[in-house]
């Protein structure tokens, strides 16, 4: 079995690794600091919190005053050492050992000021405190702004309702034991700490009730139905404080005198006699360390349910962003080909649906590449007064005798350069959808986000191989173009009528009336067989521009990129993983929250069942 100052000794190393990782009390629900139980000093000001405090710590440490002394939460750590000399230690100078402890009380306050400024103003973030002396048990406890109902000169009118936040952010948490100081000397119903115990606990079960200043009390009266339970009662007993007069803090009486003297009061009592055995601020600091390690005992299970928990989420978190890696050039080759890897993977989704984008690829075949051919000029380009004018110059001073080939090659020919703008539109559209699939597919690839100079390189070797798929597209759209205009099909034009149409208009001139006619018949013919071409190449086109383009991309993407680094050294290899400086110190930020919780897992484990 555990002992008590082993299990809340390692529960206070445990708090305090996680403060210095900053998974620390206030860094919200859910962190390990929060899951371990500690005891939460509540009371209204001038209650007698601080007397209290260093009662139990036995030295004179804390800053005192009239008003708002405590203005940011202290989280006071104590551990107990065999022999040797006490000292304390703040977070925020850890390299740092005081112990002269007027020293820690000008630092407490100069702390306090460093956030809050010389006001009255309060704040949240919490100053850390561990002192280590044989004189204490080992303890968690926080001491929080007493409580107050108005505000005063200085402050500002929200400071009642900021500190009673501040002081139930802590206490409504299920694993804080509550240290609710009252003085004596006022009606129990009016104190601010139990009305506010009450509220948080009303089963009482995580509230200790504490009365101070019982010596101030007016004569003939005293607390005994209080410290007894019958006036006010709790699930734990009733502890009584006797504090040092102000004399003696004048006077400079060090806190183990100010503690012989308690205890004698108690004993030399007619009214507290009989429980002077469980008076005292030594009997409460050893009734709190007791409980505290009564429920981490009992909290254990669920503790190390947490502590699971969180460890799963952390290695989750290190597996997407990426585990550290060799320093070896194989090691640092393999992390490079691996990132490539994801993100081909990524890229290939893109292009066949399982990610958005690589739809737009078919919308420049369907719609984008459509609609340019429905606009090119052969309306304007086969006019009547077009077509007679190139089939007048076609054969030069020798009229045609029977069909005008020469004009009817020339008009198709400069009809079908028409469709090289379109082709290489179309070329150049699914270029630019290929590049930004590249660009979202960086983005896309967790494995990458780590590595911005690798990133850098992926997106030049991709756009590199994109450069020269496009030119091959380019050349091969435009090849059909020209192969379409190398050899016309023949069989179209042998279906072709050879008779003129005979003239319809009586009064026009036959010579004319035929001219008219047969030049309107070769600019139909010629508008058809244009026609049939560019159904062939609304078809052909994209077919091109998939082979040399899209499953290009698919295929080698990275084929030259793969080579170039297979040949790179050490050194260049490194360069190229140089990671995100962000992305780095989360890492190293996880890892030592990780060691942190497996590390009190093992040791929770070690100490509570042994």
């Amino acid at each position: 079995m555990a002992t008590m100052e082993s299990l809340i000794g390692l529960v206070n190393r445990i708090q305090r690794a996680c403060t210095v990782l900053g998974d620390h009390g206030g860094g919200g629900e859910g962190s390990l600091w929060e899951a371990l139980p500690s005891v939460a000093v509540v009371g209204g000001q001038s209650s007698g919190k601080s007397s209290v405090l260093e009662s139990i710590v036995g030295r004179d440490f804390l800053p005192r005053g009239s008003g708002i002394v405590t203005r940011r939460p202290l989280v006071l750590q104590l551990h107990k050492t065999e022999g040797g000399h006490e000292y304390a230690e703040f977070l925020h100078a850890p390299r740092k050992r005081f112990t002269d402890f007027a020293a820690v009380r000008k630092e407490i306050a100069d702390e306090t000021d460093r956030i809050t400024g010389k006001t009255k103003a309060i704040s949240n973030v919490p100053i850390h405190l561990s002192i280590y002396s044989p004189h204490v048990v080992n303890l968690t406890l926080i001491d929080l702004p007493g409580l107050t109902k108005v505000a005063v000169e200085g402050q500002a009118e929200s400071i009642v309702q900021d500190i009673e936040n501040m002081v139930r952010s802590y206490v409504d948490k299920p694993n804080c034991i509550i240290l609710a100081i009252s003085p004596a000397n006022q009606d129990i119903a009016t104190s601010d700490a139990i009305k506010l115990a009450r509220d948080v606990d009303p089963s009482g079960d995580r509230t200790f009730g504490v009365l101070t200043k019982l010596d101030l009390m007016d004569k003939g009266t005293n607390a005994v139905d209080v410290l007894e339970g019958r006036q006010y009662r709790l699930q734990h007993p009733w502890v009584g404080i006797v504090n040092r007069s102000q004399a003696d803090i004048n006077k400079n009486v060090d806190m183990l005198s100010a503690r012989r003297k308690e205890k004698e009061y108690f004993e030399s009592s007619p009214e507290y006699g009989h429980l002077a055995h469980k008076m005292g601020a030594e009997y409460l600091a050893k009734l709190l360390s007791s409980h505290l390690e009564a429920v981490i005992r009992a909290k254990i299970p669920s503790i190390v349910a947490m502590i699971n928990k969180t460890i799963d989420e952390i290695e989750a978190q290190l597996d997407k962003l990426g585990r550290p890696i060799g320093g070896d050039a194989g090691a640092q080759l393999y992390t490079i080909l691996d990132m490539c890897r994801a993100f081909d993977r990524v890229f290939k989704e893109h292009l066949d649906g399982g990610r958005p984008g690589g739809d737009r690829i078919y919308g420049v075949f369907d719609n984008q590449l459509p609609a340019a051919l429905k606009k090119l000029p052969f309306d304007r380009h086969l006019s009547m007064q077009n077509v007679r004018k190139v089939i007048s110059e076609a054969d030069g001073y020798q009229p045609h005798l029977i069909a005008p080939e020469q004009g009817y090659r020339r008009l198709i020919d400069s009809s079908l350069s028409y469709f090289k703008g379109p082709a290489e539109a179309s070329v150049d559209a699914v270029h630019l959808v290929l590049k930004e699939l590249v660009r979202r597919s960086i983005a896309a690839t967790d494995e990458l986000k780590r590595f911005p100079t690798l990133q850098s390189d992926i997106a030049a070797a991709a756009n590199e191989s994109l450069e020269r798929f496009r030119e091959d597209g380019r050349k091969t759209v435009l090849r059909l173009v020209e192969m379409e205009a190398s050899y016309l099909t023949v069989e179209f034009f042998r279906k072709l009528p050879t008779e003129p149409e005979k003239a319809a208009d009586k009064n026009t001139p036959v010579s004319d009336r035929y001219q008219d006619n047969h030049l309107r018949r070769i600019g139909s013919n010629v508008s058809s067989y244009i026609n049939m071409v560019c159904e062939t190449l609304r078809n052909t086109i994209p077919k091109a521009i998939v082979h040399c383009q899209v499953k290009e991309a698919k295929r080698n993407l990275l084929n030259r990129f793969y080579a170039h680094v297979g040949s790179k050294e050490k050194k260049q290899l490194s360069a190229m993983l140089d990671e995100d400086p962000a992305l780095m110190e989360k890492r190293d930020a996880l890892v030592k929250r990780l060691e942190l919780y497996k590390s009190a897992r093992n040791e929770i484990d070690s100490v509570a069942w042994k």
